[in-house]
């Protein structure tokens, strides 16, 4: 299966249902389910923001579907969805990956990568 590498606290924050939109510089053409992995950085502005003080990383934590990717065109658009992406501004990704089904599952520890990347031997 493949797997996403999320910055905590946002990969909690999606688990727990508060996040619906995950950001991205970058396109795809993916869509399905995919594991959400931690990884080893952390947003300490945003940890504290939220009110955690620690979290795994680099770890398979949950699962989501990509169900479809929204490009936004100017800050406008962008800000009409922060609840759903919690972002502050369009620099943070311009492609908002439109996540659904989403499930918490027993963590195990695994290295990422960049991009959707495969998981071997865990499904």
């Amino acid at each position: 299966m493949k797997a996403l590498s999320i910055k905590q606290p946002f990969a909690e924050l999606i688990l727990q249902g508060r996040k619906k939109i995950e950001l991205r510089k970058w396109n795809t053409k993916f869509r399905g389910t995919f594991y959400i992995h931690t990884s080893g950085n952390i947003d300490k502005e945003m940890m504290k923001k939220y009110g955690f003080k620690e979290l795994p990383k680099q770890s398979i934590v949950g699962k989501a579907r990509l169900v479809d990717v929204k490009k936004y065109e100017n800050e406008k658009e962008f800000l009409d969805d922060k609840d759903k992406h919690l972002g502050s501004n369009i620099k943070l990704g311009k492609y908002g990956f439109i996540l659904e089904d989403v499930k918490r599952v027993k963590s195990f520890s695994y290295k990422g990568q960049l991009g959707f990347f495969d998981v071997k031997g865990k499904c």
